[in-house]
This record gives C-alpha cells, structure tokens and sequence, in this order.
C-alpha cells in the first residue's frame, strides 16, 4: 500500500515495530543529532526515532533516521521488513521497468493550511532546527526535495527536476544551496543566469519515503523523478502545484518553502559533515531568497544525519544508485549482471558481467565512468564475472586476489571529473580514476592459468534450502 505522506509512513513503521518514540526530554544538541549518528549501528533492522519533547521548542516533532536500515527501506517500497539487500535492488529493477508512470493531481494539500509571505516569512517559526555535527557552519535542511524545471523548456515535465540537496540555513529568510554541477539543478541555475534570471525553487520538507527515495536517485537530465515514483509506488504519486511558483510539489509534505535561486549572487556556505565522512570546507554557493512558506500545523521536521557511513544517508541512496546505473549499462551490454554502488554514493563501483572476447570486462568498467551518475562519482570501478555476486565481498575479495594482475588488469585515467566533496579530489572536481578487471581472462587473452576451477558440488543448492529452513524452524 502505498502511503501519500511522511506521517502515514510513520505509522506503517510503529506498527511494524520500526519506530522509537524518545519520551524523555532530550537537548537539540548534541542529542538529536547523536541518537541519529547511534541508530544504524543497531544493524539492518534499526528503527526511525521520533522526538516531541525537546528542550526550547515547545511543539517540536522530528524524525530522524526515517530510511536508516534496510528494513525501513524495504517498508518504503512495501516489501516485507526482513527482505534482504539483494532482492530489495532486484524489485526496484523490476517496478523500473514500469516506468514512467504519470502523476495525479490532487486538491485540499495537507501542507496548505498554514502560510507565511514576504516579510512575514520566517523559517526559524515553522522549524525545530539544530546541528548534525559539531563542526557544521550553522543549521542545515538536508532531507528536503528541490524542485525546478528547466527555464528553456518549462512546459517538458521530463527536463524538470526533484532532488536532494544540502541547504544551509542563513537567515529566516535566506537559504543557502550546493548545486555540484553535474546535478539537474546545477544546469537549470546556468540557463538562467545565462538569460540574467533568477531560478523559482519549491523546497518540500516530510515527504512520503519514496518521493525521498526517487529525490535521490541519480536518474537522466530528460527523466522525471515523480514519473517514477508512480512505478516504484505501484499507484501515481500525489501532487499539487505550489501556489507562489506553480511548480509541481507532492500533495503530502510538511512543509513548501518558495522562492528563487538569486541569480548571479553566491555567499559563504559550509563546512558541513557529508556523506563522504569527512568536512566539506566553506565555499561560495548560490543564494536561494524565501518568498512563501506553507505548511502542515505542527509539522513534522525529518532531518538526515550524515557522517561516517554508514549512517541513513547510506541506506537512501544505496539501491537507487545501483539501479539507474545497471539500467544503462545493460542497455549497452545485456551481458552485464549485477551492479553494485551502495558504497558511498558510487564512489566505488562492483559490476558484474559475462564477456563477449577479451579485454570486454575493461570497456564495461570504462562505460561505468561516462554515465550520468559515474561522471561525477564513480572513481574506482570493479569488474568480476558472471558468477560473482557484487553484493557479496567476500567474493569480491576472492576475485580480486585471484583474478587480477596488476601488470595488465587496471586502468588508471588521469584527470577525470568528480564532485568537489570527494575528499581525494586534487583539486577539488578532478581526480583519476580507476578500472580493475576483477574477471577470468577469455580468449584471445590467454593469460593466468583458470583451467580447473573448483565448482560447487550439485546438491550444494538444496542443502542451502534445506538447511535454511531448519534454521527457521528453530
């Protein structure tokens, strides 16, 4: 059953034992924060926290780590909480092929039944914040949906956009976004500064899971986030168009933030705890001035906590970085497997693929760096046969201590692009990047000696089964 907001979701993960409401009192910082930085480390099955009583704010509610364990995730998608990893990518393959599938429009928004305008607007009164981490610049929105359409071709719904960006709060009124150039956004700000124009933004905080989820997907520039939000759902995704800028925004947020990206104007923003594990500096991004904000009575804050993964931001962004890039690989090379980049946003990337000849595996593995998303993330890739599972290390490890040769088995590029948030960029946006070629050399590569592999016994799969269900029925 698909849910239309954060709150319905909420409810899905109380009854299902994934939800841990804090009674007690608790600080803004450091608690919030380090009960989030705490909660993944309970493992695959770590529930959401829900917090409503928190010193100084006297109607707070937050959720904090919403999509943090691999149950969540699979609640998201409506799968059984003890789906593993594995399958939950192989149905999200599977509900892709379903798209696109075209939204609905729908009235009486939740999130209209309070508004602040102009002057009157001020995002210090509608939310809670706080710092994730102790070395942040200030207070950071982090779990929000941007969305903009491409100011050349407003009417084409595929060129619009939704994603998942850093904001930094710099007044009540002032926002501060992190556009890395190869996202959508980071295109749309450059038409329009290119015509002398501000870009319009509609910012929606609380979203139902999979709008989170296809917000963070690294999908093409011509493809429509809310378009596959239908498919991953199994039913349209609800929208409603804000009522400042008209862009399409889900029907169920909390919160609509409204304004424009000020065209040409950039301050300081950061340094902020990312993804990566480690500080991003201060550097000067765009500057977003707020216009409307409209929102839900007592709405519910759901913030992201990033840090040394892995932390919730690696759960959202694990399956749906594995999926649009096995998508586009196999479209090129139907030999290709599985993919797998749950690693840090695809900074690392494990393919696994049959080969047509030698030396296939290496144009595989460089394919993975001119996608969309292997442009700027993808740094090292890994490339291992058929037969090895990439979601399984272990495996990998095996291959690449007996398949690889250094003298003949990586590819090194220089000077290729990366997000500037990669800490081993130099300089920040350019780094070399690397293809191993983890697989069995085929003909007319005759190298290494694999004429004798040792191969599992035949009845080794029913046994597995077999022994499977024992362990159940204990």
């Amino acid at each position: 059953m698909a849910h239309d907001d954060l709150r319905s979701f909420l409810d899905a993960l109380d009854r299902e034992g994934q939800l841990l409401r804090v009674t007690d009192e608790v600080m803004p910082e450091p608690d919030l924060a380090a009960a989030a930085n705490a909660a993944p480390r309970l493992g695959d099955t770590a529930p959401a926290l829900y917090f409503d009583n928190v010193t100084g704010f006297t109607d707070a509610r937050i959720a904090l780590n919403v999509h943090g364990s691999w149950a969540n995730h699979a609640l998201a998608l409506d799968l059984p909480k003890d789906t593993p990893v594995k399958r939950q990518v192989e149905e999200f393959i599977r509900r892709w092929n379903d798209f696109p599938v075209a939204p609905e429009w729908r009235e009486d928004p939740p999130w209209a039944q309070n508004t602040m305008d102009g002057d009157e607007a001020d995002i210090f009164q509608v939310l809670p914040l706080f710092r994730l981490n102790d070395g942040d610049g200030g207070f950071y929105i982090d779990k929000a949906a941007v969305v903009s359409k491409d100011p050349e071709d407003p009417e084409n719904s595929g060129k619009q956009n939704v994603g998942i960006y850093r904001i930094e709060v710099k007044g009540k009124r002032k926002l501060a976004l992190q556009p890395v150039p190869m996202h959508d956004i980071a295109q749309h700000l450059h038409k329009a500064e290119q015509a002398g124009e501000d870009l319009p933004v509609a910012i929606t905080l609380g979203n139902d899971p999979v709008i989170s989820i296809v917000a963070s997907t690294p999908m093409k520039y011509d493809e429509n986030e809310y378009e596959l939000a239908g498919a991953l759902r199994g039913a349209p995704a609800p929208l409603a168009p804000a009522p400042l800028t008209g862009l399409p925004v889900p029907w169920g947020s909390e919160v609509v933030i409204e304004g424009v990206i000020e065209g040409r104007k950039r301050e300081i923003e950061g340094p902020f705890g990312e993804f990566t594990g480690h500080y991003s500096g201060g550097r000067r991004m765009t500057v977003i001035r707020i216009d409307k904000i409209s929102y839900r009575s007592r709405p519910v804050f759901e913030h992201l906590y990033l840090g040394m993964p892995w932390t919730e931001v690696d759960y959202l962004i694990a399956a749906n970085t594995c999926v649009p890039l096995y998508q586009q690989l196999k479209t090129e090379f139907p030999e290709v497997q599985a993919v797998n980049a749950m690693y840090t946003h695809g900074l690392v990337v494990i393919v696994s693929t049959a080969k047509r000849y030698g030396g296939f595996a290496k144009a595989v593995g460089l394919r993975v760096l001119t996608t969309p998303h292997g442009l700027g993330y993808a740094t090292t890739v890994i490339v291992v046969d058929e037969d090895v599972d990439p979601f399984n290390l272990p495996q990998v490890m095996w291959a690449l201590s007996t398949k690889m040769n250094p003298s003949g088995d990586l590819i090194r590029i220089p000077n290729l692009p990366v997000l500037e948030l990669a800490p081993q960029a130099q300089p920040p946006g350019i780094t070399d990047k690397l293809v191993i070629d983890a697989t069995t050399p085929v003909a007319p590569d005759t190298r290494g000696n694999y004429g004798n592999p040792v191969r599992d016994l035949p009845e080794a799969a029913a046994w597995l089964d077999r022994l499977q269900q024992l362990a159940a029925d204990r």
